[in-house]
């Protein structure tokens, strides 16, 4: 009998580690967005969205502070739906894409904010330079992808910036220094074999 209560814990014990791990997930180029939005003189709030998103996300919903995010957004995915716009956008009067060709997010820290809600601190770069900012982020899903029987998670988050702390007040205050940033992403469990699986 002792020795079957022992199995039993041993067996218990094993379980709740293997569900405590944490799983890390890699972002769908293809259904990821992230958009940014500003004020206009007031009369309008244009956006652009920054496609070609690569990241990683590792969550653990026992451990939400050894949750971490990693992002890099390029420049190249950058569209305003003004191909003029893009271009000027990724000009040195802006983004400096020529010399800075990527976005990076890097997570210093995760912690709950209620029911299905995270913030997320961590370090912005553009142009060079970093700056800490925190999103708030809704979890949106996590299960089985119904299409891929992937492990997946779905999170959106919205922060806000500002350009000037980049090099990037060009026009402010009349074109808003303060940018809005919204994300979506749904995110999977790379297949074992394929290249995200093994790198």
């Amino acid at each position: 009998m002792f020795k079957q209560l022992t199995l039993a814990a041993a067996l218990s014990a094993a379980s709740f580690a293997t569900l405590a791990e944490p799983v890390t997930y890699t972002m769908d180029p293809n259904h990821t967005d992230v958009i940014a939005s500003w004020s206009h003189f007031g009369f309008s709030n244009p956006i652009a969205h920054f496609g070609q998103v690569d990241g990683t996300i590792t969550y653990d919903p026992d451990n939400v502070g050894a949750s971490s995010v990693q992002v890099t957004i390029p420049l190249a995915g950058l569209d305003s739906h003004v191909e003029a716009f893009d271009e000027h956008l990724r000009s040195g009067d802006f983004f400096d894409a020529a010399n800075h060709p990527e976005i990076t997010f890097s997570s210093t820290g995760v912690e709950a904010a209620g029911e299905d809600r995270l913030k997320v601190a961590g370090d912005l770069t553009l142009r060079g330079i970093t700056k800490p900012v925190v999103l708030d982020v809704t979890i949106n899903r996590i299960g089985t992808q119904p299409m891929s029987g992937q492990p997946a998670a779905g999170f959106d988050a919205t922060t806000t910036i500002k350009r000037s702390d980049f090099d990037m007040g060009m026009y402010a205050p009349n074109v808003s220094d303060e940018v809005e940033i919204r994300i979506t992403t749904e995110a999977t469990v790379p297949k074992a074999g394929t290249a995200d699986a093994a790198g």
